[in-house]
């Protein structure tokens, strides 16, 4: 008894660990982050240090965050994911209340929370992941067998980019959700045939939505040929693709960007890609993009390993902060370049931007805290393989005793009196942590 006490203590005393992977690609995309919204922003602000402050101050918020999801089970934020949907929609609509909603450059997108303005949809993002990873759990069978499970995560992911596109008319984050969601289902197993139909039928209303905005028509035609109206509606995309020639193989030089001197709008927020190209040049856009394309493939190595020990929650929120990281930092890197239509999203952890910094950090954390439980639960798979495939010691006490000799046929060992009628000197098996009797 004593030394099955002791096991289960050791098993309970086992503790995981944070991959030093993602720990260390994580800093190096934040440290390039601070380093470059430094540059980028000397020119945006009376005081050349005015947002590097504010980008510091957002960190430690979202590091706070971070270190908080770090420390919760998952299981508990699995507990409380069906009411996600219901909590992200109410604070996409929260933007529409009078004296709560903020305008910003003619975007009606925040919250005021006093000290500072708050973008729910950065929060969004993270609680779809969630919510969608809790019911691929539950409903994997579900989703693969049929439409109705299917129409169902479809139906919460169009709720969000209804209330995105109505309300905040974000264009941006609406494809962004839709495709996380896509992505989701189909590593959670859905059928594709079955998958493509509803997103088929999604494309004549997303089309619709670009057509009701005059300036979605012409972002859309502009990035094709954007020098042909420089100073108009390609003026943003004409003076990032400047900025990236000027770069070249090694850049100009850190701190020498000129188009960031007023001439680059946004240049420390969706266009910092630009001022990257052309300050450290085409080896320093390759740099991120590895950066980022090694912490996508970590994450989703983390996710594969859940799924594989059955650990479906952690894998696909794995997944999700993956596609997530994946197709954000992908449109943001392709709208500098010229390759995509310009769309208003951030460089994860390494734009400046209050929300959106917060709350990848705080899905960084939850990533980081999967790889913890993912780590602890092949440490407890190791213990329990050894202590069941190391025999106790009154195994050996037991099976070295000579057999005892058969009692007649009625009679009890301790003698004919016994009322019992258990043979006492039947050898006891002592249970053992891992093992089964027979």
């Amino acid at each position: 008894m004593m030394d099955t006490s002791r096991q289960a203590t050791r098993f309970d005393a086992i503790t995981g660990r944070f991959d030093p992977w993602l720990l260390g690609l994580i800093g190096a995309l934040l440290c390039l982050g601070v380093v470059m919204v430094g540059s980028a922003s000397v020119a945006q602000a009376a005081s050349p240090t005015y947002y590097l402050t504010k980008h510091l101050f957002f960190i430690v918020a979202g590091g706070i965050a971070a270190a908080w999801v770090m420390r919760m089970e998952l299981r508990t934020i699995e507990r409380y994911a069906p009411w996600l949907p219901i909590i992200g929609v109410v604070l996409l609509l929260m933007v529409a209340v009078p004296g709560l909603g903020v305008t910003v450059k003619g975007a009606k997108r925040w919250v005021n929370l006093g000290v500072v303005n708050f973008q729910p949809v950065e929060a969004v993002k993270l609680m779809m992941v969630v919510w969608l990873a809790a019911y691929l759990k539950r409903f994997s069978e579900e989703v693969s067998a049929s439409w109705k499970a299917i129409i169902k995560v479809v139906g919460v992911a169009c709720a969000f980019a209804g209330v995105l596109l109505a309300v905040q008319k974000d264009f941006g984050s609406s494809a962004l959700i839709l495709a996380m969601t896509a992505g989701m289902l189909v590593l959670g197993g859905a059928n594709l045939p079955r998958l493509v139909g509803p997103l088929f039928a999604l494309l004549p209303a997303l089309g619709a939505m670009i057509l009701l905005e005059p300036y979605r028509v012409r972002r859309m035609t502009s990035f094709t040929d954007p020098f042909k109206d420089p100073f108009g509606d390609g003026y943003q995309l004409a003076n990032a693709l400047m900025a990236v020639g000027r770069g070249e193989w090694f850049g100009a030089g850190l701190g020498a960007s000129v188009h960031k001197l007023s001439y680059l709008p946004e240049a420390h927020t969706d266009f910092i890609m630009a001022v990257i190209a052309e300050e450290l040049g085409f080896v320093g856009v390759c740099a991120v993009i590895a950066l980022y394309a090694a912490l996508v493939g970590r994450a989703l190595w983390v996710g594969l390993k859940c799924v594989e020990m059955r650990r479906h929650f952690a894998g696909y929120c794995a997944f999700g902060i993956a596609l997530w990281i994946g197709i954000q930092s992908t449109v943001s890197i392709g709208v500098n370049l010229g390759l995509l239509p310009t769309k208003g999203l951030t460089l994860p952890l390494i734009s400046y931007g209050g929300s959106s910094i917060a709350m990848t950090m705080a899905a960084m954390g939850l990533l980081l805290r999967i790889s913890y439980e993912l780590e602890r639960a092949r440490r407890q798979v190791a213990l329990r393989r050894d202590t069941a495939a190391t025999p106790s010691p009154t195994t050996h006490t037991t099976a070295a005793r000579p057999a005892a000799p058969a009692p007649a046929a009625g009679v009890s060992p301790l003698g004919r009196n016994d009322p019992r009628g258990t043979n006492r000197l039947r050898p006891r098996v002592e249970p053992t942590f891992g093992r089964h009797s027979a």
